[in-house]
């Protein structure tokens, strides 16, 4: 019986758990005894086939930039994004399903085959960066049964491992994205209230603030710049990494530079560092404060504050939470590891209600208590031309069909009309966003619904939208006279050339390569 695991594929830090046979998450170290495996990737120079994943990455870079990758979570569902190496173009997904096989063979080195898994995703993520994270973990091999949102799963296993119970707000700061959550917890019964984040707000954003003070310093001192080529901006973007990880347990980190002008000492101070932060500290504050309004709750109904993720570590986020809820937040469990071990317990729970088959006894006995109310953490639409009450004419707007924060699972349909006599095509739009104005929403899926020929206006038009526990998303568009259905598939670019580039991606992660 192949293992149940929970996977987060984080910007700078990747994990893997497993449910053991009582149903208890645990890591999985990498093939070098650690538990967390860089998100990093380098393309072997001497030997073409070879690309290495992880620690040995990360000391590979430096030496040549070009064929190195990292942070490659943030151009997740970009079309325009490609790394070329040695002629050829990897897309986000292959490489993210690179790190994704790297992990999945790493834990076959201890259990057995790692199949079914769960991945997580920022709460913020979009349709098309869910889908194109469940495509990265195909392409590596994996069965993927489900995607969870990186707060619930760490809400999940603080409340399953911990003494939490009431209102609480999940405060999730990792390398590269940020997500603030709020949920109701009565025992073993989780109830998500609502999600706010962004997904380029996290620790390389505060370490580019630290790289800005050293080239200043530099600067002001030397007359001259710090980085004379990609390899010092590689090295300088890893030093200030380390400051920023000092500065979490010092006041001031002292270093020596060595740019185009010779050598400098400088010192940085903690203060220097969350005043070049603090208006990224700022923007977390505000999605806070959107999440406790939403939730129609005030900062003193907030029972706890559980922190997730490694920038949490840096004092001032204590320093302004404590301010702002007038309690210290919790660390009760690894912030780097409680969303992979959350997400082992989700993908339990999912097993056991889809596929109890493969579940053996001691896990289903071990999760049996817990029970998880998820919501939809955007809402959808699409665009439609209603008659304007003042002017009489029509205007383009986006109709809200599937409301933010419903219950999971949910499905809610609403009936449209085409406009004109023997229309014979309508461009469906599925929008993601919380305004009517279409300038402020996104478009997220758009496709052509060819219609018979010879019909009068005003055609009904079905559009039915659901969202199922594991944070997939469907969309159908019926005409109703006809009987025909269009259901709109969440493709990166939404053209054929992505769908062939799909079906060719696994054979690509798992056969043209050797991950190491």
């Amino acid at each position: 019986m192949s293992q149940i695991a929970g996977i987060d594929l984080g910007t700078t830090f990747s994990a893997l758990s497993i449910l053991n046979e009582i149903g208890k998450p645990q890591i999985v170290p990498n093939a070098d005894g650690d538990r967390l495996t860089p998100s990093a990737l380098y393309f072997d120079e001497e030997n073409a086939d070879t690309i290495r994943v992880g620690t040995e990455a990360i000391n590979s870079r430096q030496i040549n930039p070009d064929r190195s990758v990292r942070w490659i979570k943030r151009h997740m569902g970009d079309p325009d994004y490609r790394k070329e190496i040695d002629d050829r173009f990897w897309s986000p997904v292959e490489l993210s399903g690179l790190i994704l096989r790297k992990l999945k063979q790493d834990a076959e080195l201890e259990y057995d085959s790692i199949e079914d898994v769960m991945i997580s995703v920022p709460a913020h993520f979009d349709e098309i960066r869910r889908k194109a994270t469940m495509d990265a973990g195909a392409a590596a091999g994996l069965n993927v049964i489900g995607i969870v949102n990186e707060p619930v799963a760490a809400a999940l296993y603080y409340a399953t491992t911990q003494e939490v119970k009431g209102k609480i707000l999940v405060y999730d700061l990792g390398g590269g994205t940020f997500d603030v959550t709020i949920i109701d917890v009565k025992g073993h019964q989780i109830d998500i209230v609502c999600s706010h984040g962004d997904h380029a707000l996290g620790g390389i954003d505060f370490d580019r603030e630290i790289l800005k003070i050293l080239e200043q310093m530099y600067l002001d001192e030397k007359g001259c710049e710090l980085l004379g080529c990609d390899e010092d901006r590689a090295k300088y973007e890893d030093e200030a990494e380390d400051i920023k990880r000092t500065l979490s347990r010092r006041t001031a980190v002292k270093k020596i530079l060595y740019g185009t002008g010779g050598s400098l000492k400088v010192e940085i101070t903690r203060d220097v560092f969350e005043h070049a932060i603090a208006s990224l500290m700022s923007r977390t504050d505000i999605l806070v404060e959107v999440a406790l309004e939403e939730a129609k709750l005030k900062a003193s109904d907030i029972n706890e504050v559980l922190l997730v993720g490694g920038s949490t570590r840096i004092p001032a986020v204590r320093q302004r939470l404590t301010a702002m809820f007038g309690f210290d937040p919790t660390t009760a469990v690894n912030v780097d590891e409680c969303v992979s071990l959350g997400a082992a317990i989700y993908a339990g729970l999912t097993m056991i209600r889809e596929h109890p088959e493969k579940v053996g006894p001691g896990v289903i006995s071990g999760l049996k208590d817990i029970n998880l109310t998820d919501v939809c953490n955007h809402s959808y639409g699409t665009l439609c031309a209603p008659i304007d009450k003042v002017t009489g004419k029509r205007v383009i707007e986006n109709r809200i069909i599937l409301q933010k924060n419903t219950p999971l699972p949910c499905q809610v349909s609403q009936r449209f009309y085409t406009l004109r006599e023997n229309q014979r095509k309508i461009e469906v739009v599925v929008t993601q966003g919380e305004d009517t104005n279409p300038l402020f929403v996104n478009c997220i899926g758009t496709q052509h619904f060819e219609l018979p020929p010879d019909r009068p206006a005003e055609q009904p038009i079905e559009v039915t939208y659901s969202y199922d526990l594991n944070q997939r998303m469907n969309c159908t568009f019926e005409d109703k006279e006809s009987g025909r259905i269009l259901k709109v598939d969440f493709l990166i670019d939404g053209n054929e050339q992505h769908a062939s580039d799909q079906a060719n991606q696994k054979m690509q992660v798992q056969k043209l390569v050797q991950v190491q």
